[in-house]
């Protein structure tokens, strides 16, 4: 029996509960049916696609490092045609009713606008995650997300193509946040996802030189989870749109976490590798945990942050 505690209404998207895997970390939902039964998750956010197909990076994609994960897999993606024909049939026809987004990017506007035309005549997709942390190739390939002028402009352009929902995935390497959330709002997203990976790096001592090929790569794990916090809770102040929490996700208290600091749903990424049945499991343990922290649905979690204390009197009755 479902628990409608744990049901969240996002535009596009009517989720039975706020849990959901990050886009990758399902790929297409196909490789995964039969680690557990994927209707139970709030929705199914499927796999970065660009116009053409991508090869990613050299390998290594994924290294370890102390602090966690460190990736570079370059956007690889069989491309719109392929995900067209090969991935959504047959996804639709094994889960017709868990309602599914679809994450997008491009190097130009015009590619976000072309994927976005393609996917608003499918019926299937119920909204579209705009990934703007891509390089820009027309100004010089700084990342769409990190300047409100640009990721505004992806959004207004990809409005006025697609009545699907559409959620701006905002990228953490900035040094404010806010004034992008406030952007993209403006131009017409319907969500904001917070965050994507913090950009990092990792040397190899014996061989004196990067350990990935770019060098650089995006760090995730829960060394990051306090990052999304932050970056939730700092975009939830300015904004009037649903948010959806991402990063560092181990265990549902965590998930709890950056509901408290704003979010109305959140993503689980890397620990899926770890353990294929973190999702499913996390969804189980969710009404528990409601009920240990004293709340009555998922949707009263959200923004029930009590204001930061003003005067020390405020904050030491707080002490542990």
């Amino acid at each position: 029996m479902a628990d409608n505690r744990l049901a969240v209404s996002l535009p596009g998207l009517a989720l039975k509960n706020p849990l959901m895997p990050s886009s990758g970390a399902f790929y297409y939902g196909l490789d995964h049916l039969n680690d557990f039964d994927l209707n139970q998750l709030g929705a199914l956010v499927l796999k970065t696609t660009t116009v053409t197909e991508r090869g990613g990076n050299p390998q290594p994609w994924v290294i370890t490092t102390q602090a966690g994960p460190l990736n570079s897999v370059g956007l690889a993606n069989p491309g719109l045609k392929k995900v067209q024909k090969n991935f959504l049939p047959q996804l639709e026809k094994a889960l017709p009713d868990l309602p599914v987004m679809i994450s997008i990017a491009g190097e130009t506007v015009s590619e976000y606008v072309t994927l976005a035309t393609a996917f608003e005549k499918d019926t299937y997709l119920k909204a579209l995650e705009i990934n703007l942390s891509c390089p820009n190739v027309d100004r010089g390939g700084l990342e769409f997300g990190v300047d409100p002028a640009t990721a505004a402009e992806v959004i207004a352009a990809v409005r006025a193509v697609t009545t699907k929902a559409i959620y701006a995935k905002l990228s953490p390497n900035v040094t404010d946040i806010r004034p992008i959330a406030q952007a993209v709002e403006a131009a017409g997203a319907d969500g904001i996802v917070v965050i994507n990976t913090v950009v990092g790096m990792s040397l190899d001592l014996q061989k004196r030189q990067v350990r990935l090929f770019r060098g650089i790569g995006g760090l995730s794990g829960s060394a990051i989870h306090p990052i999304a916090v932050r970056m939730v809770y700092e975009v939830a102040s300015v904004v009037s749109i649903p948010i959806i929490g991402v990063g560092g996700i181990q265990t549902i208290d965590d998930a709890l976490e950056l509901l408290l600091a704003g979010a109305s749903a959140v993503q689980v990424g890397v620990a899926n590798a770890a353990n294929p049945m973190l999702l499913a499991q996390l969804v189980a343990e969710l009404p528990g945990a409601l009920d240990r922290y004293g709340f009555e649905s998922v949707a009263t979690v959200t923004k029930a942050l009590k204001p930061l204390p003003q005067t020390v009197s405020e904050w030491l009755p707080n002490e542990e």
